[in-house]
C-alpha cells in the first residue's frame, strides 16, 4: 500500500503559500499572463464563515482510493450542475450518466450522490436560492473568482484542510502542485479553494464564431474582414442586398458574462488600470475600454444592423435565429453534436459556414486590437459548503478523486464504446454521430460533470482534440478551420494580447454587496447606450457611468485598487 509521503510535501506547499511566488510551468508563452507576488494577508475573514474542523478518525491513514472504506452509515452529498437550457439535452439531475455515477462511485462506499442544476445565466442568484431554502450544495463550483470570494465572504463556504485533502485525494491534490495552481487556493490567508486542470488555458479554441460563407461570396468577399471599416462595408452590403436584414442580429445579455472589452484596450496595458477595472464578471462601465465597445454597438443599432428588439430575444432564441437563416453569425462553443448546426443544414440545405480565424492584426482605424481573454490556469473552483458535515465534504473529495482517476474520467467523456464511440485505426476514440440511445450524454459531452477535474476532454495532440469537438453530423467538415483558428489565438498569445483577469487573495465586501444590483443596472444602461442617438452618445454615457459609480462600482474599484497596492493580486507579466 502507497503511503504519502507528507513532510516534505507540507513544507514546500507552506513556502509556496506564504510567498506566493510559484509558477506553472505552462505559463511561458502569454506575455500578459499573471503570477502572485508580495506577501498574502494573514487576516482572517471577517464574515461569519464556519471552519470545518475535521476529525482524524474520519479519513484513513492510507493516501487515496487504496484507503478508501465504505462509510458505516449512508453519506448524501449534493453536487451542482449548469442546467444550460440546451434541445436534446437529457435531464441534467437524473439520466443514464448520474445512474453511472450512483452505480460505479456512491453504491461502493455507501454515498448517495444527488445533483442539482443550476440555471447557467444567473449562478449567484441559484446558488443564494438554495441557500435560503436551506438547500446549500456539498460543493459549491465556478469559475471565477470574484464570485468564490463572495461566497467566503457572505459564510457559504468552509476552509480546506490540505493535509487531510492529500489524504484522501493525493492524485487531485499532487496536480495542482505540478501544475504550480497552490498560490490561488487561498484568500485572506485561509485555505479555500481546490482547483481543476485547465489544458490549454491561454487559448479558448473551443468557443468561436461561426458565420455564413456562402452570404459573404455572394457579394464578393472571400472571407470574414478583419478591421472595422471593411466589416461594416461587408454588413451593410448584406443588409442593402436583401440577403438579410439584421446581419448582426443580437440578444439580450444574460449573467455576468456579458462585454468582454479586451479587443478595445490599449496595449501594453497598466497594470493598475487591469487590476481596478479589467475583470469581466462585473461590467466595467465609466473604463474607456467599455466605452469604446458599447460606442460600437451603438453605432450598429444606428445603422440598422442588430435587431431594434435585440433585448428581448434570448440565448436559445438567437441559436434558433442564426439556424432560421436570419443573421450572419453566431458565437458558441463547439461540439460534435449541435442542434443549432444541425438545424441550420436542415433549414438551409445550400448554405455553407466558416469558422472566423483569430488573426494577429491591429486595427488601429477601428480601435481594436486582436486582444482575447486568457483563462486562469486552472479550470472550475471548488468550494466546500460551511453547512456540510466532516463526512459530506470527504465524500465529495473521494468523488473528485475518483472522477480524476483516468478510466472514470474517460468513460465520463466519451461514453460506452460501441454506443458513444468506437475506436479509430489511430487509438482514439471516434464520437458516434446522431446518437440518440439511453448512453446519450449531457452538454458537451458531459461537460458539466466532469469540470470538477478537468476543463477539456484531453486525447492526443491539440489537432486531435480539436477535431474530436468538431460537429461530425454536419455537411461540412469545419475541423481545419477549428486548427486555423487556434494557431490564430496561439500567435496572438505570443505576441503578448492574451490577458488574463487579475484575482485578488482578499474577499471585497463591495462586492458581495454590489455586485447582483450593478448586473441588473447594467443591463439597463447598455440598453439605453445601444438604443440612444449617436450624437449623445458620449454625454450618456458619462452621466450612467457616475450613477454606475454612486451605486456600488466606485467602491468595488476603490476596494480592488488597495488590495493591488498592498500586493495582494496578481501582477502582469
Amino acid at each position: 500500500m502507497n503511503r504519502l509521503k507528507k513532510t516534505a510535501l507540507l513544507t514546500i506547499t507552506g513556502v509556496m503559500l506564504l510567498t506566493g511566488c510559484a509558477e506553472s510551468e505552462n505559463e511561458n508563452d502569454v506575455a500578459t499572463q499573471v503570477s502572485f507576488i508580495g506577501e498574502q494577508s494573514t487576516e482572517t475573514v471577517t464574515a461569519s464563515a464556519a471552519v470545518s474542523v475535521i476529525a482524524d478518525d474520519v479519513f484513513d491513514i492510507v493516501a487515496g482510493i487504496e484507503g478508501w472504506e465504505p462509510f458505516a452509515e449512508n453519506v448524501a452529498i449534493t453536487i451542482p450542475v449548469y442546467d444550460r437550457h440546451m434541445e436534446d439535452v437529457p435531464d441534467v439531475t437524473d439520466n443514464y450518466w448520474t445512474d453511472w455515477i450512483q452505480k460505479n462511485f456512491g453504491d461502493p462506499y455507501n454515498i448517495t450522490v444527488s445533483f442539482v442544476d443550476i440555471n447557467r445565466t444567473d449562478v449567484l442568484n441559484e446558488y443564494e436560492r438554495l441557500v435560503s431554502a436551506g438547500e446549500q450544495p456539498t460543493v459549491f463550483l465556478e469559475y471565477d473568482y470574484p464570485k468564490l470570494a463572495q461566497w467566503v465572504n457572505d459564510g457559504y463556504l468552509t476552509t480546506l484542510d490540505m493535509d487531510k485533502f492529500m489524504e484522501v485525494a493525493p492524485d487531485y491534490y499532487q496536480r495542482m502542485v505540478d501544475l504550480g495552481l497552490l498560490p490561488y487556493t487561498s484568500l485572506d490567508g485561509e485555505n479555500y479553494f481546490a482547483l481543476a486542470q485547465r489544458p490549454y488555458y491561454n487559448t479558448d479554441y473551443g468557443y468561436v464564431t461561426v458565420y455564413r460563407k456562402d452570404w459573404l461570396e455572394q457579394i464578393g468577399y472571400d472571407e470574414y474582414p478583419d478591421n472595422w471599416a471593411d466589416e461594416r462595408e461587408m454588413l451593410l452590403t448584406l443588409k442593402e442586398s436583401g440577403i438579410c436584414q439584421y446581419p448582426c442580429g443580437g440578444k439580450a445579455i444574460a449573467g455576468s458574462d456579458i462585454d468582454r472589452n479586451y479587443r478595445y484596450r490599449s496595449f501594453p496595458l497598466d497594470e493598475e488600470n487591469w487590476a481596478c477595472y479589467g475583470d469581466y464578471a462585473i461590467p466595467a462601465l465609466g473604463d474607456e475600454a467599455n466605452r469604446k465597445l458599447l460606442q460600437r454597438e451603438n453605432e450598429k443599432y444606428n445603422l440598422g444592423l442588430i435587431e431594434p428588439n435585440y433585448d428581448k430575444i434570448d440565448e436559445e432564441t438567437a441559436r434558433k435565429n442564426f439556424a432560421a437563416g436570419k443573421c450572419l453569425y453566431y458565437q458558441g462553443y463547439m461540439a460534435p453534436d449541435l442542434d443549432w448546426v444541425n438545424d441550420f443544414y436542415v433549414n438551409n440545405p445550400d448554405g455553407k459556414l466558416a469558422v472566423k480565424i483569430t488573426k494577429n492584426v491591429v486595427d488601429r482605424e477601428g480601435g481594436t486590437v486582436p486582444a482575447l481573454r486568457a483563462n486562469n490556469p486552472f479550470g472550475m473552483m471548488i468550494g466546500f459548503s460551511a453547512t456540510a458535515s466532516e463526512e459530506q465534504i470527504k465524500a465529495a473529495w473521494m468523488y473528485m478523486e475518483w472522477l480524476t482517476q483516468e478510466e472514470n474520467l474517460f468513460t465520463m467523456q466519451w461514453g460506452i464504446e460501441g454506443e458513444n464511440y468506437t475506436l479509430g485505426q489511430n487509438g482514439l476514440p471516434v464520437q458516434v454521430a446522431d446518437y440518440d440511445g439511453e448512453c446519450r450524454q449531457g452538454y458537451s459531452n458531459n461537460k458539466d460533470y466532469w469540470s470538477i477535474t478537468i476543463e477539456t476532454r484531453d486525447a492526443g495532440s491539440i489537432e486531435d482534440i480539436i477535431a474530436m469537438v468538431a460537429p461530425r453530423n454536419a455537411s461540412q467538415d469545419l475541423t481545419s478551420e477549428l486548427v486555423a483558428n487556434y494557431y490564430g489565438q496561439l500567435e496572438v498569445a505570443d505576441a503578448g494580447y492574451a490577458v488574463s483577469d487579475c484575482n485578488f487573495a482578499v474577499a471585497f465586501e463591495s462586492v458581495s454587496k454590489y455586485q447582483t444590483t450593478l448586473l441588473e443596472l447594467y443591463k439597463e444602461y447598455r440598453n439605453q447606450l445601444t438604443k440612444c442617438d449617436t450624437k449623445r452618445f458620449e454625454a450618456l454615457y458619462d452621466e450612467l457611468a457616475e450613477r454606475y459609480a454612486e451605486a456600488g462600482y466606485q467602491d468595488i474599484v476603490d476596494e480592488r485598487r488597495a488590495a493591488y497596492l498592498a500586493g495582494q493580486s496578481t501582477r502582469l507579466k
